[in-house]
């Protein structure tokens, strides 16, 4: 009996092993899955709401924007296939948490509040509020809007920053009702990022309207892309990646494309 047992013992131990091994490869391969998944699968993929020019917009059908060509430079450097996955803006970072894309990239600021539950790039953008008036004002500094009407959303970070500085503020829902109270001089400027305000120039070079950097009466908004924290290896790869963009001009050169200067820089 013992000779005939000795062989389904030790058959039976081959497969214990055998299962052993195979577990821990399957936990293994979870474990690198779970920190860069899409990365094994060859591409890169990026969560943005594709209607927010010059970020990222559709023109003639064409996903286009200073974002998705970001996005593509940093995929094309990793050697990843770049997919952009369009959603709105109130379920956009949330993405992130179903697994939904990888990466961000929609113009989102670093805050304290979103570090404590999301990891993000080095900034690629540095959003510098400016106040807008008309060529040849008064105003010359942005402090002198103490005591004077500006057209701010009452809403909007800007309106709050408005309040601070002692302005009155003329309730806008929008940009262009903005640039309309200036020009009927129903204000003496807006307050706005000077982004908003470069896109607008743009778009109408012969503008009769200019900009005064708010400069350190209102600190800049460091604006980053904003990925899962359980991806630190991604994480590193495209910080890595975006030293470099910015090191070669790419940063700059797009910046210049989409917004006429260059607000990459602090």
């Amino acid at each position: 009996m013992k000779l005939k047992l000795r062989p389904l013992l030790l058959a039976t131990a081959a497969l214990l092993v055998t299962i052993t091994l195979a577990a821990c490869s399957t936990t293994k391969q979870n474990t690198t899955n779970s920190t860069s998944a899409t990365l094994n699968a060859g591409k890169l993929t990026i969560g943005l709401e594709g209607t927010y020019a010059p970020y990222s917009y559709r023109k003639n059908g064409q996903l286009t924007g200073f974002e998705v060509e970001l996005g593509k430079a940093i995929a094309k450097e990793m050697n990843l296939k770049p997919v952009f996955v369009q959603s709105k803006w109130d379920s956009l970072i949330a993405g992130l948490d179903s697994k939904k894309y990888d990466l961000v990239l929609n113009d989102v600021a670093i805050t304290a509040q979103r570090q404590k539950s999301y990891a993000f790039t080095t900034p690629y953008l540095y959003s510098k509020s400016v106040l807008i008036v008309k060529k040849g004002s008064k105003i010359t500094n942005v402090k002198q809007i103490k005591g004077k009407k500006t057209a701010e959303s009452l809403t909007s970070n800007n309106g709050a920053d408005a309040k601070k500085l002692g302005s009155t503020i003329v309730a806008i829902p929008g940009f262009a009702e903005a640039v309309d109270l200036i020009q009927s001089n129903r204000v003496v400027g807006a307050l706005n990022s000077r982004e908003a305000f470069l896109t607008y120039k743009k778009a109408n070079p012969k503008t009769n309207l200019t900009y005064i950097d708010a400069g350190n009466a209102i600190a800049a908004q460091k604006i980053a892309g904003i990925l899962s924290k359980n991806k630190p290896g991604l994480q590193a790869k495209i910080n890595k990646v975006m030293q470099n963009l910015k090191k070669d001009g790419t940063f700059a050169k797009l910046s210049h494309k989409y917004f006429g200067d260059d607000v990459t820089t602090k």
